[in-house]
């Protein structure tokens, strides 16, 4: 199949355009904070992670430490370690594209891929999810830079909101059960309840650390026959350690048993 032709491939660029137009609210948020245009564009080039990227301009705007910038940062960064372990048994990338694919492991990506239930159509997704974001995101963050100061306050177009919302976005369509959606809210609660109380950049941790602790407390109360907490809402879309010859066998076995 041709790229033009790919559903996956569609849906993907589609993202990557929506996604790396606010990249100019990141270029236009972090010149606002202080930070040099040369500076700005590292940290999206190296990092790229917008959450994180937000976290750590978000934590400087305010005035907090770097060690305060860094840990916010990390704590939203991880999320992508967790996605790269379940997109390289999914995708199962070789050679320099492991690196590549490393890189580009973000929300869209990720969510693009584990979409789509063929193999050839989780790799074409995920790609050009993942290259398009990266090249539009710099793009417009570039851009964001350069017209950070022509732009005022950003906080008057809205632009200090976009990734919250695109962040969001992507997340409430996973939450598919009262738990986590119940973990997420206590999560939003604590956050608002300690921000007037504690430096910027540690709400975000103390909310961690309250989801941490929700899920030690609930690590045995999955039932023998739900390994895992399957059926809870939190697990993904596509089993990544589900061979495609698996799957094909399974449908012809149904087929005659039907």
């Amino acid at each position: 199949m041709k790229l033009k032709d790919s559903p996956a491939a569609k849906i993907g660029a589609s993202i990557a355009i929506a996604t790396g137009l606010y990249g100019i609210s990141f270029g236009a948020l972090s010149a606002a904070s202080g930070m040099t245009f040369w500076q700005t564009m590292v940290l999206s080039l190296l990092l790229f992670s917008g959450g994180s990227q937000f976290a750590f301009i978000g934590v400087v705007a305010a005035g907090g430490t770097g060690v305060a910038a860094m840990s916010a940062s990390a704590l939203l960064g991880i999320r992508n370690g967790v996605y790269g372990m379940q997109l390289n048994a999914l995708l199962r990338p070789t050679g320099w594209r492991r690196f590549a694919a490393a890189h580009v492991t973000i929300d869209e990506s990720t969510a693009t891929a584990t979409g789509q239930s063929d193999p050839d159509e989780q790799k074409r997704g995920f790609w050009v999810a993942g290259v398009g974001v990266l090249i539009l995101w710099n793009i417009m963050t570039a851009l964001g830079a350069v017209l950070g100061d022509a732009l005022g306050d950003p906080k008057q177009w809205g632009l200090d909101g976009a990734a919250v919302a695109a962040f969001l976005g992507l997340l409430w369509p996973r939450i598919k059960a009262f738990q986590p959606a119940a973990i997420a809210v206590v999560c939003a609660v604590v956050t608002l309840l300690v921000v007037p109380i504690v430096p910027p950049g540690v709400p975000i941790l103390v909310a961690a650390l309250v989801a941490a602790l929700i899920g030690w407390f609930r690590r045995d109360t999955a039932p023998d026959h739900a390994p895992g907490h399957i059926g809870d809402g939190l697990e993904p879309d596509v089993d990544p350690y589900r061979h495609p010859d698996h799957q094909h066998e399974d449908t012809t076995s149904a087929g005659e048993k039907a």
